[in-house]
């Protein structure tokens, strides 16, 4: 039987928008369709700054009690996420509460999680997923089917809840290794703040644009840069031969020269931030330097430079 497995992730927060205005309101502001959320269906997104940088990715789901919408968001970074939101709030009728406290994030993956929990292999295929601690949801995780299932249970007991469903506990660190397998970013640890596009870090290929829902903050230059296709750094996986460099370490070809940035690691993997000139060039061959560690480009089949 092929393992799966579950990871609770303390790094994630909830915030609950809640109101009248509360899916007008995110329209207007996040990078994705909020028309499209349902009980059946979840949503990726990131709000941007005017200039089109990033500030914060989330998942957006519809709340399991049915009131409001859910923002699964990095938890260290909910205060300021909370503050940018309400600074467009206005004379909406709409509140803003972190709810972290009554709920858990976890990350359900393995080669046959989905099938385990009867999802479709759809992104973002959403059901509810009710415990006797209380109702919560599981989706198809919005990005990628392949990354396998999030859900958002009742702070108590949830392990026990996914354990019935014969998911094994792991760490964070664990599915940290499944993600970048993948090559996804996870927030900030990947992707600068106010100074990444984007489109540099996949948002496009992995769900998280619309270009046919309308304005939101940033879109004009969002747009710009897919239509025209001026994109020049790209986030991508790597695999490392040598000791894992500490994040933020610069990137070298073989002419010495800077090429990137090293971002999020874990033993033999890692993400960087390259020069898309750099990557043409050669490819997924191409043998590059970080401090003491040869690095090799692994493009995964979602990514198209």
């Amino acid at each position: 039987m092929t393992n799966v497995y579950h990871s609770i992730l303390p790094m994630r927060g909830l915030l609950w928008v809640n109101g009248t205005d509360g899916p007008a309101l995110l329209q207007g502001l996040i990078t994705n369709d909020v028309n499209r959320l349902s009980d059946e269906c979840s949503i990726y997104a990131a709000l941007l700054s005017p200039q089109g940088k990033y500030l914060h990715d989330f998942f957006v789901m519809n709340h399991p009690d049915g009131e409001g919408i859910l923002l699964d968001c990095e938890a260290k970074r909910l205060p300021d996420l909370l503050q940018r939101l309400t600074k467009y709030r206005l004379r909406a009728r709409v509140n803003f509460e972190d709810i972290s406290n009554n709920f858990i994030v976890a990350a359900l993956y393995g080669e046959r999680a989905l099938t385990r929990l009867s999802l479709k292999a759809q992104e973002g295929f959403t059901k509810s997923f009710g415990t006797s601690s209380g109702k919560g949801l599981i989706y198809v995780d919005p990005r990628l089917a392949t990354m396998g299932a999030r859900a958002v249970l009742p702070n108590v007991l949830p392990s026990k809840a996914l354990e019935a469903k014969g998911f094994s506990e792991t760490s964070p660190s664990t599915y940290d290794g499944w993600r970048l397998a993948y090559g996804l970013p996870d927030g900030s640890r990947d992707i600068l703040i106010e100074k990444s596009l984007p489109l540099e870090c996949g948002f496009h290929e992995l769900h998280g644009i619309d270009y046919d829902k309308g304005c939101y903050i940033g879109q004009e230059i969002t747009a710009r840069t897919h239509y025209r296709a001026k994109i020049r750094k790209r986030l991508v996986p790597v695999v490392i031969e040598g000791p894992l460099p500490p994040q933020g370490t610069k990137i070298l070809n073989d002419s010495n020269n800077s090429v990137g940035l090293l971002c999020s690691g874990k033993e033999s993997r890692a993400l960087a931030l390259l020069q898309v000139d750099q990557l043409h060039k050669n490819r997924s061959h191409d043998r590059l330097r970080a401090g003491d560690a040869q690095l090799t480009v692994d493009l995964p089949n979602w990514l198209h430079l």
